[in-house]
């Protein structure tokens, strides 16, 4: 568990956003090629499903892939070698041409990707490689504007505070500048491709939940502004651990108590949106046990 942001750092319904240190933009680990297998599956399988752009995105997405083609290398040359026109990554080659810019950037790494560009509307989703959603699909939300993708959340509906703080931080990010934010749920299913919603009604029934059969899924979000095209570039890596590797932690206890401090925090229209009516009560025990 490397992210723990149910430790109070990142409270659910806010934007939380953090300033990130450039090293830490991309993080891959031991499970590079696990993650960069289900992609390349996904791609042969339903290729629509994972990966839309429109046509002005074109010097965007090139603009990203050059961008990790740089940084890649140099951050972690362990992991990766510039080889002519194509990146050896681990054990696997990756030719840098002959499939869209984005869908060979997304190719390199764990993270999903998404670009958002200034529009008359507002900032809309143009272009996405999002192979691992956290129960949404990119057809719902692409050709988007950000308020439009944030119409269901609770507190960041149109003319909020949240949407308005949302656009004003976009529109004034400089290029130089790197920001970070957490998501957390909590799945009876561990699968990193989750396109299917969990939101449910205020009145769901209780399920049976344990330490075994509960998913603790984290996401990862990074921001930053490109500097030649000025659009926005979304990375999204998720961690999805069964919630009973908690137990293993030596800040096990402490962790617990957080975790069930937030649950509690949540209205029923933030556990309905976040699946957790009908999970909150098992998890809280299940929790409990763990804090001892």
């Amino acid at each position: 568990m490397k992210h723990t942001p149910y430790d109070g750092s990142s409270k659910p319904f806010t934007i939380g956003l953090a300033q990130l240190d450039p090293d830490r933009w991309i993080e891959p680990d031991d499970q590079l090629q696990h993650y960069l297998d289900q992609k390349a599956h996904l791609l042969a399988r339903s290729r629509d499903a994972v990966f839309v752009a429109e046509d002005d995105t074109q010097q965007a997405q090139k603009e990203v892939l050059q961008t990790l083609c740089a940084y890649l290398p140099a951050r972690y040359p362990e992991l990766y070698h510039r080889d002519g026109d194509a990146m050896l990554v681990g054990g696997r080659r990756v030719a840098l041409s002959g499939d869209e810019a984005l869908v060979v950037a997304g190719s390199l790494i764990q993270d999903d990707l998404a670009i958002m560009q200034r529009s008359d509307r507002g900032w809309r989703l143009g272009a996405a490689f999002i192979a691992f959603p956290s129960s949404w699909s990119l057809a719902e939300k692409f050709g988007r504007t950000m308020d439009e993708i944030h119409a269901p959340v609770p507190g960041f509906e149109h003319g909020t505070r949240n949407a308005e703080l949302i656009a004003r931080m976009f529109d004034n990010l400089p290029p130089g500048r790197f920001v970070e934010r957490f998501n957390w749920a909590v799945n009876v299913d561990g699968s990193l491709h989750l396109p299917k919603s969990k939101s449910e009604g205020v009145s769901a029934a209780a399920i049976d939940l344990t330490e075994e059969s509960a998913f603790i899924r984290i996401e990862r979000q990074t921001l930053r502004k490109l500097p030649e095209t000025g659009a926005i570039v979304f990375t999204i890596r998720i961690y999805s651990d069964p919630l009973a590797l908690l137990r293993q932690r030596a800040d096990a206890a402490v962790l617990a108590l957080s975790f069930i401090e937030q649950l509690r925090a949540l209205d029923l229209q933030q556990a309905a949106y976040k699946g957790l009516v009908s999970k909150r009560d098992a998890l809280i025990s299940a929790l409990v046990s763990i804090a001892g």
